[in-house]
């Protein structure tokens, strides 16, 4: 097939990366012609993703137009409030038969539409079938480095992720199918929200027994506003559900678990994110999550308490005595 990634963080290069392996030809795109001339000079990509060579044959291109005339299959690997602005860079082109694969986990802040939702709106001739999203927990420290890994395919139809899951499959990158495509992107999105969360327990001195009830708790209140859109419950027990969330709420790689550990500690949100080269997700996601909880009248008290941290300072060990104070309630209420 004929690839196109757009985006060179280190998730695009790693998907890049796999899709080479697999005899794929590939196009990755990035909008800095200084991180592209870097990438063909050294066949590194020192900034998102040091130690680890990107093959020869992989196409590095600076021109969107260029990378993704006449594909097979596009790859949007851009940060999720990007998603819009770069798939409208590709909108007229005739996409009727290019798979749109979206690998970007969030909520678009104010329209708080999914990213299966933001593609429709601006590919306004695409075919839904075509859409596809590609979730799970995945670093690409890991991926990259042929960890054994397990990721989901999602699609409105079965055999776009069927297709989907044969393109990026290989021997350590193992991918499954599921057709709840809202729940499947509710879970990649929503628990980079809990992962902070985690981050502020880390960075507030608390300890494991702490971190546990937010990551059950957690995935308890991503499933309810989940189920209230649209989705399956059962996708919520899965790799793009709690299966993520563990990872990124456990692992040192976690760019949301840092940004809520350095935070817990007493840092300035704004402060920790201008050092940071990569996107925390969570943080544009908090904000959408606490609009969607109000709009479909879903409590959603954690996530409600690390958007008081983020934004209005409320100090992590306030937010944790209001969490603990609550009213008593049934567990599965």
């Amino acid at each position: 097939m004929r690839i196109a990634v757009l985006g060179a963080g280190s998730w695009g290069t790693t998907l890049a990366i796999v899709l080479s392996e697999n005899k794929h030809d590939v196009s990755l795109w990035t909008y800095r012609p200084e991180q592209a001339a870097m990438m063909k000079e050294t066949l590194e990509n020192p900034a998102f993703l040091p130690g680890i060579k990107i093959p020869q044959q992989i196409c590095i291109l600076t021109d969107i137009e260029e990378a993704a005339y006449k594909k097979d299959m596009i790859v949007s690997a851009v940060p999720s409030q990007f998603l819009r602005s770069v798939i409208q860079q590709i909108a007229h082109h005739e996409l009727s038969e290019t798979i749109i694969v979206n690998v970007a986990k969030g909520i678009e802040n104010h329209s708080l539409m999914t990213m299966s939702e933001v593609m429709l709106d601006v590919l306004e001739h695409e075919k839904r079938a075509n859409l596809a999203i590609l979730s799970g927990p995945s670093h690409a420290e890991e991926v990259s480095r042929r960890m054994p890994t397990a990721v989901v395919s999602a699609s409105f139809n079965l055999k776009t992720s069927k297709m989907v899951a044969s393109a990026f499959g290989t021997p350590y990158f193992r991918v499954y199918v599921n057709d709840d495509i809202r729940g499947v992107e509710l879970g990649g999105a929503l628990k980079n929200v809990i992962a902070i969360g985690a981050g502020v327990v880390d960075g507030a001195g608390f300890g494991d027994n702490t971190k546990a009830a937010i990551i059950t708790r957690g995935i308890a209140e991503m499933t309810r506003l989940g189920v209230k859109m649209g989705a399956l419950p059962r996708t919520f027990a899965g790799l793009s559900g709690v299966g993520d969330l563990i990872v990124t709420c456990m692992s040192k790689h976690s760019r949301n678990r840092y940004v809520g550990q350095e935070v817990g500690k007493g840092r300035k949100l704004n402060d920790v994110l201008k050092e940071m080269v990569m996107v925390a997700e969570g943080v544009a996601t908090c904000q959408s999550s606490v609009d969607l909880a109000k709009k479909h009248h879903i409590e959603m008290a954690i996530f409600t308490e690390v958007h008081k941290i983020l934004f209005e300072g409320k100090n992590a060990h306030q937010a944790t005595e209001d969490l603990m104070s609550r009213e008593v309630k049934g567990e599965t209420s």
